[in-house]
């Protein structure tokens, strides 16, 4: 047996990490749409895009609760 943690583990503790970093961010993103976030940014998203997309759904999200807060700046 292997000492060294496996792809899937490795994977998983940082995902974690960075969704530590993300909660003190006050990010609002969970788990999966974070995971999501960083296949796609592995896949070649410009990480600037994908950031300008959330926080417009995140603006838009909040428009249509009549809020007017999106959460995210």
């Amino acid at each position: 047996m292997s000492t060294r943690p496996s792809k899937q583990a490795a994977a998983r503790e940082v995902l974690d990490i960075l969704h530590e970093i993300s909660t003190l961010l006050n990010t609002h993103l969970d788990r999966t749409t974070l995971s999501l976030c960083v296949s796609l940014v592995e896949n070649g998203v410009n990480p600037e895009a994908l950031a300008a997309v959330i926080k417009e759904l995140w603006r838009e999200s909040g428009e249509l609760r009549g809020g007017g807060e999106g959460g995210v700046e």
